[in-house]
């Protein structure tokens, strides 16, 4: 049976040679980015008009993610007659260049620039509704966001900075051992128990130990200089110089990403997204665990090359089946798209002091080495991962847009909500208005002692021998003037309060109602189901200026028929009075008294004058009174605005961010 060292070196030449991982051949990498160079069009200008470009790269973001890689062959070479897979952004960047190289400081400045405004973008917003994949999308949000922050910004800035290599595995995958092993110490503790507050290990050459402690990798985390305890904050990291590792390489042990304890898991993802390299150790008993594949694809997706290692591989009599378990891991890497990442074999063998045979892990060794010691093979591997999560945040910010479109959507069936409730009471209010059912009471009363005693009459006068003395003799409204004209007020302003509160509670129902309504109405709105204290008194300055619209209306366009004008003259407040009474609605029944209204006014203005004002008087109230209801309705807004759920803007925002950044690229 074929030694599982020759195996590994069986696998390594299936996949292809070179010092790169997953088998590329720096050379042909470095030859394939050149005519990517060549072949790519035109550059777009720098920026383009948010207006005209929003839309269409929300659509475009969206769509990105559906494409298949049926478009292109394996080396992501288009396909002959097929568009390249790329977007159009593309057009608009260096093909596959490292966002590092000489190009030019304002390039750079562009480049971050363009990353600091999409992580602010991805931090401006919360996803507070439950909705399905809300919190799958916050996962990747925050993920993508640090990944921005600890790894992208930094290896833009930071050109010639280590190799830095990240060891995940689940719990006894044998990485702390592995890491043991290639830095020729025990720097890692090792067990299928590890401690539980066990810190993540960074072993680096001298030389690069300060930037690992003081460089902007991994912003959010503490530095912690080694060698130090196995038990330690869980929030440090644990950087450790070593003359056994060459210069331009760094090896991370992270936490087990199955560990039972969160934090594990949560700092294995952070690790994983600042990998230039992410390697990923387990067992051949544990190879087909749906965790390690979901870290594997988790890994992929994120941008970082991959690199596998198969532990504890039986050898010799007992390990008959060995092949077979290597093959099968094979196919399992084929399945998901990692058919030509670098990979290895470490049989099962004896541990001493923590660590393995020199001969186990000779390829492992051989391989990063041969990597970290080519300068121009190491700033490929760099330089291809950095590429590869520039590439993969379009699709990640597409699949985050369309969850935060979701709770936009629902956000606006809320506003909506709060339209219909005090649409319906506005509606409502229009018939009252009209139907007469305003002139009740004490209003239909002080009418009735208006127009009974002789005050309608007295209003009108015949002209006096001096034409207009009359007329235009300021005098003082009568008693039962006044009193008609507060008591109509006073109906209007109650008719108009109640319309409003049986809009304020219609709203509440609705969003009670709304599978989206619960973080809403459990906080403040509660205490805006009813109208607001400063409503009564706006009602009042309202109708009272409407009162006045209608008397000016009076004087100003109440031109009299011609035939009654040479004899009567009218009083101004007290005919408007005459004209509210009718346009609320008194006179449209077939009552003799309930006529006097309507005949008065056609009798004086005539039908198409008296038309036009009533128009005009009736508009005029529902414009008010709209904007009374405009101005309670903010409150609800109000309430939606301090949920924090992200309105419409949010997400075009956020696919503009995207759009930006293909262009600095």
């Amino acid at each position: 049976m074929t030694p599982p060292a020759e195996q590994s070196a069986v696998h390594d030449e299936e996949a292809g040679t070179g010092p790169g991982p997953g088998g590329r051949d720096p050379e042909a990498s470095a030859r394939r980015t050149s005519s990517a160079v060549r072949d790519e069009p035109d550059a777009a200008p720098a920026s383009a008009p948010e207006d005209e470009t929003t839309e269409q790269e929300k659509g475009r973001a969206k769509g990105r993610h559906a494409r298949t890689d049926d478009e292109g062959d394996k080396d992501g070479e288009p396909a002959e007659g097929a568009e390249p897979a790329e977007d159009r952004g593309a057009a608009e960047r260096p093909a596959r260049r490292d966002p590092r190289d000489g190009a030019g400081t304002v390039r750079q400045g562009e480049l971050i620039q363009a990353l600091t405004a999409l992580r602010e973008r991805l931090g401006a917003f919360e996803f507070v509704l439950d909705l399905p994949g809300a919190a799958e999308a916050k996962e990747l949000r925050d993920e993508l966001r640090a990944q921005i922050e600890d790894y992208v910004l930094p290896r833009i800035q930071a050109a010639g900075a280590p190799l830095l290599v990240v060891l995940g595995g689940s719990t006894g995958a044998g990485k702390s051992t592995l890491v043991n092993t290639l830095v020729g110490a025990r720097v890692s503790a090792t067990g299928v128990l590890r401690p539980t507050t066990s810190s993540p290990i960074l072993v680096c050459h001298p030389d690069h130990a300060d930037w690992f402690l003081e460089g902007p990798l991994l912003p959010g985390m503490g530095r912690v200089r080694g060698p130090a305890p196995d038990a330690i904050a869980g929030d440090q990291l644990v950087v450790i110089a070593s003359d056994a590792l060459p210069p331009g390489l760094a090896l991370l042990d992270s936490p087990d990403f199955d560990s039972v304890f969160e934090d594990h898991y949560e700092f294995a993802t952070k690790l994983m997204a600042a990998a230039d390299l992410w390697l990923c150790v387990t067992t051949a008993a544990r190879y087909a665990d749906a965790m390690v594949w979901q870290m594997i694809e988790r890994a992929k997706e994120n941008g970082a090359t991959v690199g596998v290692v198969l532990s504890r591989v039986p050898q010799g009599a007992a390990g008959s089946g060995a092949a077979e378990v290597v093959e099968h891991f094979g196919e399992m890497l084929d399945e998901h798209g990692l058919g030509d990442a670098r990979r290895f074999t470490v049989p099962e063998t004896r541990i001493e002091e923590s660590r393995l045979p020199e001969e186990a892990v000779a390829d492992v060794r051989a391989w990063l080495t041969g990597v970290a010691a080519d300068a121009p093979g190491r700033e490929i591997v760099v330089g291809d991962t950095l590429a590869a999560v520039l590439d993969s945040i379009r699709d990640r910010v597409a699949e985050i847009g369309e969850h935060v479109e979701a709770q936009a959507g629902q956000r606006a069936e809320l506003a909506r909500a709060v339209e219909t409730g005090y649409g319906t009471a506005l509606a409502e209010l229009d018939e009252a208005t009209r139907n007469g059912s305003l002139l009740r009471g004490e209003a239909l009363a002080r009418w009735q002692d208006f127009a009974g005693t002789g005050d309608l009459l007295r209003s009108l006068h015949v002209q006096r021998a001096r034409k207009g003395r009359g007329s235009n003799r300021r005098r003082r409204s009568p008693t039962r003037v006044r009193a008609l004209k507060a008591a109509l007020r006073s109906s209007l302003e109650s008719t108009i309060v109640a319309a409003a509160e049986r809009g304020a509670e219609q709203v509440l129902a609705l969003w009670r109602e709304h599978p989206a309504g619960g973080p809403v109405v459990s906080g403040p709105a509660a205490e805006i189901g009813t109208v607001s204290p400063e409503l009564a008194r706006r009602v009042t300055r309202a109708v009272s200026a409407w009162q006045d619209h209608v008397q000016e209306l009076i004087r100003t366009e109440g031109v009299t028929k011609r035939s009654v004008a040479k004899l009567v003259s009218f009083d101004t407040e007290a005919v408007s009075l005459v004209l509210t009474v009718g346009l609320l609605g008194h006179g449209t029944g077939d009552d003799e008294g309930g006529a006097v209204p309507q005949r008065l006014l056609k009798a004086l203005f005539g039908a198409e004058s008296l038309r036009g004002m009533g128009a005009k008087a009736r508009a005029d109230l529902r414009s008010r009174i709209g904007m009374l209801f405009d101005e309670e309705a903010i409150r609800f807004g109000q309430v939606l605005d301090n949920t924090g759920i992200p309105d419409e803007t949010v997400p075009v925002q956020l696919y503009q961010a995207t759009y930006n950044l293909e262009v600095a690229r």
